[in-house]
């Protein structure tokens, strides 16, 4: 089960934390990977890691909250594979702060990174899995996007996350006539690059053990299983979900 042989896996955010992480994942499945972020230099770097373990890899400098990036991203992926059978939209970013002290440039950038660009990158590869009537979307959502917290004020994430679980939902239900499923994971506390600085101090720590029942943050790789399920051919009836990896954190 789970093979990907022949398929080729699009992965946004791939640069870095759980898009390098699930990149990985898609080319020990067996699947050619697609890299795409706006950091060019270090997509270079995972794409040699990939090709070293035997992965047919493209890595492509885009910056998902602009359109013309994006399907010059699309055309070169078109170019190198003919084909884009699954789309894992884990590109994001955020300026955290609460609904009283948000300005509009925090709350705009936040917006445009975290939802709009996860609509502008669905649209762009969708037109093509519509084509050959077979497609794999997954958004990353976030356990933020389903609940309030107390730890941080971060309202516009929130609403980003939000948006991208009923986006998920919309897409899901548009798009099932093309045989093209859509599904969202919601990760809990994982260690990235964005993440790490608060995550690492003594506050979020003691607020995961009494937060978390796992207590604990997620561990690299344990997002991997969940996004490889919701892109296989064995996962064809499943669409429209929302899958939580957050060690518990929302069942409570």
């Amino acid at each position: 089960m789970f093979n990907l042989k022949n398929r080729v896996a699009v992965i946004t955010g791939a640069s870095s934390g759980l898009g390098k992480q699930m990149a990985f994942a898609f080319a020990e499945c067996g699947a050619s990977v697609v890299l795409m972020a706006r950091r060019i230099e270090k997509l270079e770097e995972v794409k040699k890691e990939l090709e070293k373990k035997g992965a047919k890899c493209l890595a492509l400098k885009c910056d998902v909250t602009k359109t013309d990036e994006i399907n010059f991203c699309v055309k070169e992926a078109i170019k190198t594979f003919k084909k884009v059978d699954i789309l894992v939209n884990c590109a994001g970013a955020s300026k955290d702060n609460g609904i009283l002290e948000m300005s509009d440039e925090e709350w705009d950038f936040t917006i445009q990174t975290d939802l709009t660009s996860v609509f502008k990158v669905t649209r762009a590869f969708a037109s093509v899995m519509k084509k050959h009537k077979y497609g794999r979307i997954i958004n990353i959502s976030s356990m933020y996007g389903l609940v309030g917290n107390t730890a941080i004020p971060t309202v516009a994430y929130h609403a980003s996350k939000g948006g991208v679980i009923n986006l998920t939902r919309a897409v899901a239900a548009e798009l099932a006539q093309y045989n093209i499923t859509c599904n969202a994971i919601c990760p809990g506390y994982f260690e990235t690059e964005l993440t790490e600085k608060v995550l690492k101090t003594k506050f979020f720590k003691d607020f995961a053990k009494t937060h978390v029942p796992l207590k604990r943050y997620g561990k690299p790789g344990e997002l991997n299983a969940g996004v490889i399920f919701l892109a296989s051919d064995e996962a064809s009836y499943v669409t429209g979900t929302i899958l939580t990896i957050d060690g518990g954190y929302t069942a409570i």
